[in-house]
């Protein structure tokens, strides 16, 4: 610790104290630029390795902004629109954040935000609560063209198909 300091205080940075602490890894997980690094198991084999994926933070700040699009005070806007809106978003989200297992969060950010339309799309078009169900994947997916997350792997170039 002490010679982390001296080095930021040859770089003129300063420390913040109520955010750094030691952390042994493999044992614990740090978070750090949005990322939760730590100890990990592959699906696959079951084997243990050091890795990253998207901190639950990240998540929970990318899901509020969804909910913020999604208002119900916007209901005034294009559906048209509110999708290019969340697709920019869900695009650079899962740009900067493609390492390491990233399905799960992804399928929690494709499910937030396939709610959220559906439901600013019922208040929109004042449809009753039941009727929910008449805004389908196909039409969300085909019809205005929201992206799915979970496709945006397939694109990744260690990625297999």
């Amino acid at each position: 610790m002490q010679a982390m300091r001296q080095l930021m205080t040859r770089l003129r940075l300063t420390v913040n104290e109520e955010k750094t602490r030691l952390c042994e890894v493999p044992q614990g997980y740090f978070n750090f630029l949005g990322y939760t690094f730590g100890r990990y198991y592959s699906v696959k084999t079951g084997k243990a390795y050091l890795g990253m994926r998207p901190s639950t933070p990240s998540i929970k700040r990318m899901v509020q902004a969804i909910s913020l699009m999604t208002e119900r005070r916007r209901t005034g806007g294009d559906a048209m629109e509110l999708v290019s809106d969340l697709n920019s978003r869900l695009r650079g989200w899962a740009n900067y954040f493609c390492l390491g297992p990233v399905s799960k969060s992804y399928r929690i950010l494709d499910r937030h935000a396939t709610s959220r339309l559906r439901r600013w799309l019922c208040m929109k078009h004042k449809a009753p609560s039941t009727a929910r169900s008449c805004y389908h994947d196909v039409y969300l997916y085909k019809t205005l063209g929201l992206v799915r997350m979970r496709e945006l792997t397939q694109s990744f170039p260690w990625a297999k198909p």
